[in-house]
């Protein structure tokens, strides 16, 4: 058991951590589950008094934790002061109900934290929507309910027990999710309307994937024009930002920075952000963006994995970002420099905060999409130069030589500019 310095603690309501290892040997894993899951605490506004770790081969089908540890966290609640516990674990509706029922206090498990933080987090109102959802379809099992009925009405022959108040809740809870959905589902029409624009252009895109707080949106304002909310705190960004960046050799991108991945992301979450992720199932490569300064960053690196698999992402192109090197002693920085983990088309060792290794960073994009570029060599008339125009801005130009009967080019083109130029100078062009 872990209690900690209550003055190193910022106000706010006081929690006290619980989690649980099915053997000694899952539990050093487990402490760094807590370690983030106090992070989880802190950003969503609580000050952590202390947590415990229980070591039991199951968990117990009514309370989820035995008996023993659950008389034990009821008996520090008078020393530690606290009024909310939170779970490493996700609870059954049943257990969070017992639960709170032993120790007389709100129990918070780790998806319902989780919940919270994204409620506090989502701007947008696309955002907005996905949280809510996610969030009654939590709720929507936990409902419990009261001794009185409701009645029919108030006059003779509309006396009656009525309805339970909770299947009113219940019955409002789904009348909202419709409502939800159906706006999400217009949300989502609008928003392919929009990538189905940016496939008409050729512009290649990137997008930015890895951790929460692994610094992407820090790597992203250091890589563009900025503008993405980026603070040192978990789940900071929700929503979807795309910037332009160009590449070598003058290639145009778009990058694109996405919401971050966590140890036992809530499949609600999964759900309910599926149209917000379809933009990193849309992008031609993903850079992974890893924290070089963090001790799990092993761990989190499988956890990255694990999500991209779950969300059929897994055989994407990828790029490995490891970020913060500036934090990163001597001896680390040369094992990093020799990590080369498959299924990676290159590492680079950048830093979002000095600007470390972003040009190498724009390079390896570059060289990565360029991979099913299609060589090409053709002569381009000089009537022809919208054709020669949109060679220089969308693909790589290799070499020119001018000559009586045009512009002799070779270099690599996307697979549709290339199609556009084959058909001659009366094939349609992108748009602008």
């Amino acid at each position: 058991m872990r209690v900690f310095d209550e003055s190193l603690q910022r106000e706010g309501e006081r929690a006290f951590l619980l989690g649980w290892a099915p053997s000694e040997r899952d539990l050093a894993h487990v402490e760094l589950e807590m370690d983030e899951l106090g992070d989880l605490a802190r950003t969503a506004g609580a000050s952590v008094v202390g947590s415990d770790v229980q070591k039991r081969p199951h968990v117990d089908p009514t309370l989820f934790f035995g008996s023993g540890k659950v008389a034990e966290v009821r008996a520090l609640r008078e020393s530690l002061e606290f009024g909310l516990l939170i779970t490493n674990d996700d609870l059954s509706p049943r257990q969070q109900r017992n639960l709170e029922a032993e120790l007389d206090l709100p129990v918070v498990d780790r998806t319902g934290l989780i919940l919270d933080i994204f409620a506090q987090h989502a701007r947008s109102r696309e955002g907005r929507i996905q949280v809510e959802v996610a969030q009654l379809q939590h709720l929507l099992p936990r409902l419990t309910g009261t001794s009185g009925l409701s009645r029919l009405g108030g006059g003779i022959g509309t006396r009656g027990p009525g309805e339970q108040k909770l299947e009113t809740d219940r019955r409002r809870i789904r009348n909202r999710l419709r409502i939800l959905q159906k706006e999400l589902t217009e949300l989502h029409e609008e928003r392919a309307l929009h990538r189905d624009a940016r496939r008409r252009r050729p512009f290649r895109t990137a997008a930015l994937v890895g951790y929460t707080n692994a610094g992407k949106s820090t790597l992203l304002n250091a890589m563009t024009a900025g503008g993405a909310v980026a603070e040192n705190q978990l789940f900071a960004t929700l929503d979807p930002t795309t910037r332009a960046v160009r590449l070598p050799f003058g290639q145009p991108c778009l990058l694109v920075d996405t919401v971050g991945f966590i140890q036992k992301l809530p499949h609600e979450l999964v759900a309910a952000f599926h149209a917000t992720l379809e933009e990193v199932g849309e992008a031609d490569l993903l850079v992974h963006v890893l924290d070089a300064s963090h001790t799990g960053a092993e761990s989190r690196l499988e956890t990255v994995h694990a999500t991209l698999r779950e969300l059929g992402l897994d055989d994407r192109p990828l790029l490995l970002a490891i970020n913060k090197v500036d934090r990163c002693s001597p001896g680390s920085r040369r094992r990093l420099q020799t990590f080369q983990p498959a299924p990676y088309l290159g590492v680079v060792l950048v830093s979002g905060t000095t600007g470390e290794g972003l040009d190498e960073l724009r390079s390896a994009i570059a060289d990565a999409l360029s991979r099913d570029m299609l060589a090409v060599e053709a002569t381009i008339a000089y009537d022809n130069w919208k054709a020669l125009s949109n060679w220089r801005r969308y693909g790589v130009v290799e070499g020119e030589e001018f000559a009586s009967d045009g512009v002799h080019v070779r270099g690599r083109l996307p697979v549709s500019l290339a199609r556009s130029l084959a058909g001659g100078p009366d094939s349609e062009a992108p748009s602008e």
